[in-house]
């Protein structure tokens, strides 16, 4: 699998470029990924999102197996078919979803019995069928079914779920070997667990490597631990993964952990928060973040940010954007979402102009330091 991903420079375990081959295209790392939940990333428009360069987004296997259903999908093309997206779609294996559904769901050694959060219906996902359904959507890249585990959970417990995401890593591995040969081209990784245990990680980094696939992600991070915890196991589990593969990191997705990602050598990385935040008013900045919903910005003829290019902050004020969320009106998501997508797209394209300067540690202090700068006066006026 060597020939989908070649690191194009910097160092082969810390901050790197690379290209990463997919079936819809190349696409350029380290890289973020927009998440988009229900086969859409909300508030833009797909066209919007290659426009502003992105050319892999998400879409959540668990949400998608329950509305509008595998099938529907399938018979209408896959994602792609189904949305018209032209780019290529990462999707998560719905393992962290039904983690998340604590007393919903029953996990045993065959795979997830979970209900719906829609209906209360039940099912049952198995490493296997999580594949055939990521096939379905004829996912670019799909990720193995594991099992992640809370910030606290106990070491038996923590151990429990890396020998059940690593024997139903392997059994993913088989159902997707099949699924090869008979066309199937979307790319298959596995997910590193083990909590905050290094042994633990150290074991199921390497019952992964053994599976020989052609990417491999670190889960069960950035879930509720303090910032140096999620650095120290971060730099822990990255160490033991291997340097020729693409490296995904899941769930990340500010400033600081982006380039604490870049540092340790990942590849990739998605998260919610950026889009959620503009939903709710709160945009991104060289200098921090804006609340757009505060009484300051009522006359404020500001743009968002007077260094950014993107269209929101060339055509509309502060005051302008405020108005639009007390009045409730569907543009000012959608304007806010624009902006902080072209931000973080911004951001990651600076920083793989400096790896390939070699000018990453000086990029990354004059850009955080601004950043929390902007953070702490943010927090005085309050």
């Amino acid at each position: 699998m060597s020939d989908i991903f070649r690191v194009t420079s910097g160092g082969p375990s810390g901050a790197r470029t690379g290209e990463l081959v997919l079936p819809h295209g190349v696409v350029e790392t380290p890289v973020f990924m927009p998440v988009g939940t229900a086969a859409t990333v909300k508030a833009v428009l797909h066209e919007r999102l290659c426009e502003l360069g992105f050319r892999l987004i998400l879409g959540n296997t668990y949400h998608l197996f329950l509305r509008p259903g595998t099938e529907t999908i399938r018979s209408l093309g896959g994602l792609h078919g189904f949305t018209g997206w032209k780019g290529n779609v990462l999707t998560d294996s719905g393992g962290y979803q039904v983690f998340s559904l604590a007393g919903l769901r029953k996990i045993s050694d065959e795979g997830v019995l979970f209900q719906s959060h829609l209906d209360g219906s039940r099912h049952l996902f198995t490493p296997e069928s999580v594949v055939e359904a990521q096939v379905a959507f004829n996912s670019d890249v799909q990720m193995a079914l594991d099992v992640c585990t809370a910030y606290g959970t106990g070491e038996s417990q923590a151990q429990q779920a890396v020998i059940r995401t690593s024997a139903w890593a392997r059994r993913a591995r088989d159902a997707w070997l099949v699924e090869r040969d008979r066309g199937y081209r979307g790319l298959l990784f596995g997910i590193v667990q083990g909590n905050f245990y290094p042994h633990l990680r150290r074991r199921s980094a390497e019952e992964i490597i053994e599976l020989d696939l052609p990417g491999i992600a670190i889960g069960g991070l950035s879930v509720g631990e303090e910032a140096d915890r999620f650095r120290e196991m971060l730099w822990e589990t990255a160490q033991y993964l291997p340097t020729d593969l693409p490296r995904y990191l899941m769930g990340i997705g500010t400033p600081d952990y982006i380039f604490d990602a870049v540092e340790s050598g990942m590849d990739m990385f998605d998260c919610v928060f950026p889009t959620r935040i503009a939903r709710n008013g709160t945009v991104l900045t060289r200098d921090g973040r804006v609340v757009l919903r505060h009484e300051a910005h009522r006359e404020d003829a500001q743009p968002i940010d007077a260094e950014c290019g993107c269209m929101t902050c060339r055509r509309y004020s502060r005051a302008y954007l405020r108005h639009l969320f007390k009045s409730r009106e569907i543009l000012g998501p959608m304007l806010t979402t624009e902006h902080n997508l072209y931000y973080i797209a911004e951001l990651v394209a600076g920083i793989r102009e400096a790896v390939r300067s070699g000018t990453f540690a000086a990029h990354r202090r004059a850009v955080l330091e601004r950043f929390e700068e902007g953070e702490r006066a943010r927090q005085d006026r309050r």
